[in-house]
């Protein structure tokens, strides 16, 4: 059964948080696929990914790079893109059915808690995905760290 991972971003953007649970995904051999809203957004995201830290190699790619699909993490703003990943991360208010999430290993959904609209948003998907018996955590920031809230 997929497991549904809510981060609610307060002290720090998605950019600083995706690193992490990127290549804690690639430890575990998963496949990633990155939905994102808006094609620019992810351009920069790709070139983030590539200089985020200095001592680390994140290899992933745009979907519409050729041979994507090769790539352990595919970044992507289409449905489809995810055909074969184990993960699938939701960015800037992506949202996807429950039938579609429980084709994934786990899937993660970054909102910006400083949006009101992301914030009710998420809630009407937590309910939505909960009701339909996946299984959905909640994890917030509290001084600088992730705690998990429910």
């Amino acid at each position: 059964m997929s497991e549904v991972l809510f981060y609610h971003l307060t002290q720090s953007p998605v950019e600083a948080t995706l690193p992490g649970l990127l290549e804690r995904s690639l430890q575990r051999g998963w496949k990633v696929c990155v939905r994102g809203a808006d094609h620019s957004r992810l351009e920069a995201l790709d070139r983030h990914l590539w200089s985020y830290r200095d001592d680390s190699f994140l290899p992933h790619g745009l979907a519409s790079d050729l041979n994507s699909d090769l790539q352990p993490i595919v970044l992507t703003d289409k449905t489809g893109a995810e055909v074969g990943a184990d993960v699938l991360m939701l960015l800037d208010g992506t949202m996807e059915e429950p039938d579609v999430l429980k084709g994934f290993e786990r899937v993660c959904v970054f909102f910006d808690g400083n949006d009101e609209g992301a914030v009710a948003a998420s809630r009407t998907h937590w309910s939505t995905l909960k009701d339909a018996g996946l299984a959905v955590k909640y994890w917030a920031q509290e001084d600088g760290r992730w705690v998990q809230k429910a």
